[in-house]
């Protein structure tokens, strides 16, 4: 059959190698403009959705446009039309502080199409998430069986964390399986458990303790209740810094526990689990060596850009009991045992190159500046603390603890309740709140390496100023 040749492709979907150039030069000195400024853009800027529709919306253009041109209309439309969570007085929810070099290794995996699902597809960056996951394994006390990857969120590591632990502990009997995790346990859990197929009557929260962690009786008369009416008792969820108070759950006594008990001890460190790295850090979270699995997140406490979680576990090759298989069209991809299959490991098979950003930061700055980093969150929130209480009006609720101090007006809850949406309007810093003894409360979550000591005090002298107006 004759073939006839057309020549080359007029749709190639690239650039000439200058217009990369510009267009390179171009995001970067964007990205620069950005972290340089950062300190004086206002804290949120919350777009109408019809104005945002009468912008955007449209039919896909049959035409291209200057891409130069397009990233310019993003600065100046998209980028300012959002939270920005790496501001340094943001103390919202817990921000994500990121870092200029994290989004330059985000550039280049993005950049060399780098897939991590197999060794035979990403060998040089699945050796390079080898090295970046046996880090934090080493620096969380697990033995050298433990081994884990990398994901998207906490969420996600809850999710295979909790999909392990249902295989390892029921096998074949879900319907029996009860989980156990206090009233302060993230929503990520409970959203697992649902996507994982429990029903609510298979959930124990226990109320915690007047330090909002975990009790151990409760736990325990829980657990031997459900016994004696034939449930089974498989997992208990511990925290490793709760998301409203900074909370660290008793995690040796715990983990004894579930030894006894033979169920699963899995420890939720989304943010928390990073301050093992200082000497305070390290006291607060003994016990979390003994877990069977830790979730944490790179993109909290360990200043990384979204997204990167992580879910290790103490024996790595349960991971690939519970979550390898083997169709036709991979055959190619497991002929060497040394060779690591990371869609063994987890539910992804399509996996980007996660692990380059922190593995980059790391080796740019070195692990001593983060922990210094890390003991600078902790600082700032014993100062805010200091300055809370020295004040004379403010409540202080819960302590600092884990870069997590909660405090609330003296003598006038409607006033609290008011102050997020006064901080919002404002824009110089944002604070969020939570319910703590059934009373608001604001909670300042200081694990910004950028933040001052300055601007916790401006940020408190103007939450004062806007109470005393409300």
């Amino acid at each position: 059959m004759r073939v006839t040749l057309i020549g080359v492709n007029p749709a190639k979907l690239t650039l000439e190698p200058e217009e990369m150039r510009r267009l390179g030069y171009l995001v970067v000195d964007t990205l620069v403009e950005h972290f340089d400024t950062l300190r004086e853009k206002r804290m949120t800027t919350k777009g109408e959705r019809p104005a945002l529709e009468e912008l955007f919306r449209e039919a896909p253009p049959e035409s291209g446009s200057d891409p130069e041109a397009l990233v310019k209309h993003l600065a100046n439309t998209v980028f300012c039309t959002q939270m920005h969570v790496d501001h340094p007085r943001f103390f919202a929810f817990v921000p994500s502080p990121g870092n200029y070099v994290g989004a330059m290794a985000d550039a280049l995996a993005s950049g060399f199409n780098s897939f991590v699902g197999t060794w035979f597809a990403g060998s040089g960056p699945a050796e390079i998430e080898l090295v970046t996951i046996d880090w934090l394994r080493e620096l969380c006390g697990l033995p050298e069986t433990a081994g884990g990857l990398f994901v998207s969120g906490g969420s996600m590591a809850n999710l295979t964390a909790l999909a392990l632990a249902r295989q390892v502990r029921l096998p074949g009997l879900m319907e029996d399986g009860v989980i156990y995790y206090s009233d302060q346990t993230h929503s990520s859990v409970d959203r697992a458990i649902r996507v994982l197929g429990f029903t609510p009557s298979q959930i124990r929260r226990i109320p915690c303790d007047g330090e909002y962690r975990l009790a151990l009786e409760p736990l325990q008369r829980e657990v031997a209740a459900d016994r004696a009416a034939g449930r089974m008792p498989f997992c208990v969820v511990a925290n490793a810094g709760t998301t409203n108070t900074g909370a660290v759950d008793p995690l040796p006594a715990l983990a004894g526990f579930c030894r006894e008990q033979k169920m699963w001890l899995h420890v939720d460190g989304a943010y928390g689990a990073a301050a093992v790295l200082t000497d305070e850090g390290k006291r607060t979270l003994a016990g979390l060596e003994e877990a069977d699995s830790i979730a944490l997140d790179p993109h909290k406490w360990l200043f990384q850009p979204f997204e990167i979680g992580c879910v290790l576990v103490r024996d790595r090759l349960q991971l690939k009991d519970v979550f390898r298989v083997m169709p036709e069209y991979l055959r190619d991809v497991h002929r060497h045992s040394e060779e690591v299959n990371f869609c063994d490991y987890g539910i992804q098979l399509s996996r980007g190159f996660r692990a380059l950003k922190l593995w980059l930061s790391i080796k740019t700055f070195g692990m001593a500046a983060f922990r210094e980093a890390i003991a600078w969150g902790m600082h700032l929130a014993k100062f805010a603390e200091q300055r809370l209480r020295a004040s004379g009006k403010w409540e202080i609720v819960t302590p600092a603890a884990l870069g997590i101090v909660t405090f609330r007006w003296t003598g006038d809850d409607s006033v609290t309740q008011r102050l997020v949406g006064a901080m919002i309007a404002d824009g110089f810093a944002l604070a969020t709140s939570t319910q703590l003894e059934k009373r608001p409360a604001l909670r300042f979550c200081t694990i910004n390496p950028r933040t001052t000591e300055q601007d916790m005090a401006d940020t408190i002298e103007r939450l004062e100023d806007m109470a005393s107006k409300l």
